[in-house]
């Protein structure tokens, strides 16, 4: 009796220390992209997977589970061990999975414990070098002059940047004609080489390529400008009423333990001050760093599905 409480008690004292958070990570950790190279998720992941291996000396590893505007990847997430060995980067999108699709296998909230929001940057609406529009200004022409034939790309059908454009027709009186792509890579791709009329991303995602003079930047859709794209307008500052940020996130399975969710938190902070990882963030993806606590990143989730749900449910918008 005496040897099995005493195993009792170190079986006990072995799972405290392992809940502590001080021996993790002792294995690999995963972190789920769950959309295609190409577009600004993955080079978060791997920006962040680089320098917590070397802090951390363990390896995190970056695996792609792409798919369904994101609901793969996250949904395998969500249904992992709440070990501290895997984790989810997230998207805008995350905000409209529930509202879009009824059958969802997920709660994008309950499902997930919160570890950060890293960041949000304005969207770009851009066009191919190659196309004839100037400014925004020749682009409404165009739209008015010829309702439903001017197409917008986004990543995806229920997407932030497809929402946008819905409430941007609105706004502006117009009809551009969204094209849903699955990533940001697809979507440039088609973009530059002008298969589409306009492309609405992240300025993550098409910083480089305006940069490089295959796209030409055309408005955002933030409340002030990136210091990515200093010379292009805001809607705002164009007579448009229509403010929205992408934004980029890290979730963990529910009941994740909270000290190693705490490491993590920590560590993540101190790398993020770094200057070469600052700098990656705000110039490269041209990012407005938040660095959310854990608390404030499940708000932040909440608010966003309670304004962008609206949004899929007035204009009666489902999954594809």
């Amino acid at each position: 009796m005496f040897l099995s409480r005493l195993a009792l008690a170190f079986f006990t004292a072995i799972i405290s220390v392992s809940a502590s958070g001080q021996d993790w990570p002792a294995k690999p950790v995963k972190f789920v992209s769950p959309y295609p190279p190409g577009g600004s998720v993955d080079p978060l992941a791997r920006l962040f997977a680089a320098k917590l291996t070397d802090s951390l000396h363990q390896q995190f590893i970056v695996e792609n589970r792409t798919g369904a505007s994101g609901i793969i990847g996250t949904e395998y997430v969500a249904k992992s061990a709440p070990d501290g060995y895997t984790f989810v980067f997230i998207f805008d999108t995350h905000a409209v999975h529930q509202a879009l699709n009824a059958r969802l296998n997920f709660d994008p909230v309950k499902d997930f414990a919160p570890v950060m929001i890293v960041g949000d940057a304005p969207m770009a609406i851009t066009t191919a070098a190659s196309k004839p529009y100037k400014s925004f200004a020749d682009v409404l022409a165009a739209a008015k002059a010829k309702p439903d034939t001017i197409t917008m790309g986004n990543v995806g059908n229920g997407s932030l940047a497809h929402l946008t454009t819905i409430v941007l027709n609105q706004a502006a009186g117009v009809k551009f004609v969204p094209v849903p792509y699955k990533g940001g890579g697809p979507l440039s791709t088609d973009a530059m080489g002008g298969q589409i009329d306009l492309a609405m991303a992240s300025t993550a995602a098409q910083a480089q390529h305006v940069r490089g003079g295959k796209l030409r930047a055309l408005a955002l859709t933030g409340a002030k400008r990136s210091s990515t794209m200093p010379d292009v307008p805001t809607l705002k500052e164009l007579g448009i009423d229509v403010v929205a940020n992408a934004w980029w996130g890290i979730l963990a399975p529910a009941h994740t333990p909270k000290p190693i969710i705490d490491k993590l938190v920590a560590e993540l902070n101190r790398i993020i001050k770094l200057p070469d990882v600052n700098k990656t963030l705000t110039e490269t993806l041209g990012m407005d760093v938040l660095a959310l606590s854990p608390a404030d990143t499940e708000k932040w989730i909440v608010d966003n599905m309670a304004r962008w749900g609206k949004v899929v449910r007035d204009n009666n918008i489902h999954s594809e």
